[in-house]
């Protein structure tokens, strides 16, 4: 029987990892329970309003948005679990006999990007077009509803998806730079999530010129039905979430063959 080390290889054992740990299940239960639930619960909150909102309220509703309401938490998730696919095996040695595994290394990055950006692309798909349909069919009742078809839609679905899944890559790229889970997670709520909030605070000239080059601005501009100002279009801001996220990847698997484990 043949032994050489394989990417396929490779990313079946990280396939059977990825699924053997307990955190894995609740992190993704979490994030699809997010992204799945939350946009139904707040169509169901805005209709049962509908009768107390203005008329430039109900000019401005955004039903697309609101359908996928639960994508931050959903984020959060994916990320957490993104850092831990490999900062777990640096807290536990495991890393140690996985790169004993496969001394060239790399693969060893390759297949867990693989593995857990195919994972988290195919539920969050999934979870989206059902929080999607759902939500639609509440709205229905004042009318309001929007389908696939509708201008700026699909692009919003399938770029929520594509962010959250892409987050996940970034988060692991981290998680193997920094190599400590809670190391790992402040730097990514940090990205993510302090700066967007340090820089509004900042004179408005100076936020606006920063603000199109965060990676979370950038990255949620495909997600977002209207361009805002001093940003991105919506495919640029992504492209350069994905410039972000390939940099990470680079200086991660870099600093995998330069490092001891």
């Amino acid at each position: 029987m043949s032994t050489e080390v394989t990417l396929a290889r490779v990313t079946r054992s990280e396939w059977t990892k990825l699924w053997s740990l307990r955190s894995t299940r609740w992190s993704l239960l979490v994030a699809c329970l997010a992204m799945a639930g939350l946009g139904p619960l707040i169509a169901v909150v805005s209709m049962a309003h509908w009768n107390q909102l203005g008329v430039g309220q109900r000019l401005t509703f955004n039903p697309l948005e609101r359908s996928l309401g639960g994508y931050r938490l959903a984020q959060l998730a994916i990320g957490v679990l993104g850092v831990m696919v490999i900062s777990g095996e640096y807290s536990t040695g495991m890393i140690r006999s996985s790169l004993m595994a496969v001394p060239k290394r790399l693969p060893v990055l390759w297949a867990k990007l693989l593995v857990f950006s195919g994972v988290a692309f195919v539920l969050m798909l999934i979870t989206s077009l059902i929080s999607f349909f759902a939500a639609q069919a509440i709205f229905t009742q004042h009318h309001v509803n929007q389908t696939l078809s509708s201008p700026h839609a699909l692009r919003v679905v399938v770029g929520t998806v594509l962010f959250m899944s892409l987050t996940g890559v970034l988060c692991t790229a981290l998680g193997t730079i920094i190599r400590s889970t809670a190391g790992s997670i402040s730097a990514y709520v940090a990205l993510m999530f302090v700066l967007p909030g340090l820089s509004d605070i900042l004179p408005s000239s100076l936020s606006n010129a920063i603000n199109p080059y965060l990676p979370s601005v950038a990255g949620t501009e495909v997600a977002s039905t209207y361009a805002q100002p001093y940003t991105f279009s919506a495919w640029g801001g992504f492209a350069l979430f994905c410039g972000y996220t390939v940099l990470a990847v680079a200086v991660a698997a870099y600093l995998l063959r330069r490092r001891d484990a």
